[in-house]
């Protein structure tokens, strides 16, 4: 009776077969399960030039060196690998596994993680997403088996996701802040070597909240400046140019 194999490629040894090379494949299967159970592989994609394609991720029996065999896969290339179409990414009908998985593609297509065939569940990561994800290949059916995401937690470096009740301390914001529609709210502009800020202030029953001018500087201004022929307003009045300054020194003090 012949050796057979598990859909990783660990080779089940018949009784009484392959004397004396048993120590050497039993080592191999060792190696194989080391490799299953914290391995590490980069999968360059087929074509990452010509468009959209797949790349087959195929059982190397009684061997090492299988992606599918693998805990922790980067798709793509270590610093990246460019690609001019959507990718698909499939592993045989009957692998169960898990794996932690990097998409690290160009950010222009979209790349999925699906069995061979079937109708079952898939994993993509959406034009844009460059992250982690852990994923399950659960080969619960024989025809149609799902990948399922099992999740990294809430927040990933590249999702996008609401936050609840977090506190966020000295977050740095890149150039907007948008409203719950995706709209500009609050454009930020940098400047390198800023000493000087405003620090809004919230108040209890009774009193105002306010800006303050704060900062390094001693003396420390606000600027209110309208885009054309735009007006400063308060309390739905427009401040003429020449009292914008003294209508700002008496408001803000």
């Amino acid at each position: 009776m012949a050796s057979t194999y598990t859909p990783l490629g660990v080779e089940k040894m018949a009784t009484g077969e392959n004397a004396g090379t048993w120590g050497t494949k039993t080592n191999t299967n060792l190696e194989i399960l080391e490799q299953i159970s914290g391995g590490y592989v980069v999968q360059t994609l087929n074509g990452g030039g010509t468009g959209a394609n797949t790349t087959t991720l195929s059982v190397s029996d009684g061997s090492t060196g299988a992606t599918l065999a693998s805990r922790i896969i980067i798709l793509g290339a270590e610093s990246a690998q460019t690609i001019t179409g959507n990718k698909i990414v499939t592993i045989p009908l009957d692998v169960e596994n898990w794996y932690f998985i990097k998409n690290n593609t160009s950010a222009d297509y979209t790349t999925q993680f699906k069995y061979v065939s079937g109708s079952g569940g898939s994993v993509t990561w959406a034009v844009g997403d460059s992250g982690w994800k852990a994923v399950y290949a659960s080969a619960n059916d024989g025809t149609n088996p799902d990948i399922v995401d099992i999740g990294m937690g809430n927040v990933t470096l590249t999702g996008t996701q609401t936050l609840t009740n977090k506190t966020l301390t000295s977050p740095k914001i890149g150039t907007s802040i948008l409203d719950t529609s995706g709209n500009e709210l609050f454009l930020l502009t940098a400047t390198g070597s800023a000493v000087n800020e405003l620090t809004y202030a919230n108040a209890a029953t009774g009193n105002a909240p306010s800006f303050t001018a704060s900062g390094g500087d001693s003396n420390v201004g606000i600027n209110f400046v309208p885009k054309g022929t735009g007006t400063v307003q308060i309390g739905g009045n427009a401040i003429s140019t020449v009292g914008k300054s003294i209508a700002m020194a008496m408001i803000f003090g």
